[in-house]
């Protein structure tokens, strides 16, 4: 599903969509819109700068944004846990650390691209077939409290905006190395 401009700013009806749907996807579009003008422009090289041994490149965190939807699409389109299995074939960009600095690199803007967008259309043909009572459906979550599906896409997009700040802060921290 392509993100209209036009409607970027309106959390309103989209099509295809049920009422509540559209508020959620009006919500992640722009997640995900601002998240793409972040990186757009990357080169290799700069989505595998590391500004430290123990630090997370754009390229991991992109690639931790597209594992991350894969678990809730599991966990939600399913009703389940993930299994060990299919941790172990969202890793290492699910928990990152040193190996997915192992892993993940050498991967062009266009491959990231492709991962946000395919997994994004997943999710988006799959709400399209689900009515909004789902959202509100609960189950055990975090803590031993119960969420309802609406909280988990929202805690998809909110994992997004946080890596957002953090590539923010490391595309500050490579101009600044590059210009010393």
């Amino acid at each position: 599903m392509a993100i209209n401009l036009e409607t970027l700013f309106l959390i309103d009806q989209k099509d295809g969509m049920s009422l509540e749907f559209s508020k959620l996807v009006s919500m992640m579009n722009y997640a995900r819109e601002t998240t793409i003008a972040e990186v757009q422009e990357l080169t290799v090289e700069e989505l595998d700068f590391l500004y430290d041994a123990e630090a997370n490149s754009i390229g991991m965190l992109l690639a931790h944004m597209v594992s991350v939807e894969k678990a809730y699409q599991i966990e939600t389109f399913y009703n389940r846990e993930v299994t060990d299995e299919e941790i172990n074939e969202l890793n290492p960009a699910l928990e990152l650390g040193s190996r997915a600095r192992e892993q993940i690199h050498g991967n062009t803007i266009d491959f990231y691209m492709k991962e946000l967008t395919d997994v994004r259309n997943k999710t988006i043909e799959t709400f399209q077939t689900l009515p909004d009572e789902w959202l509100f459906q609960q189950t055990p979550f975090w803590f031993d409290q119960q969420a309802n599906n609406y909280f988990k896409w929202f805690h998809v997009f909110e994992d997004e905006l946080n890596h957002r700040g953090q590539i923010r802060i490391i595309k500050k921290m490579m101009a600044k190395r590059l210009k010393v």
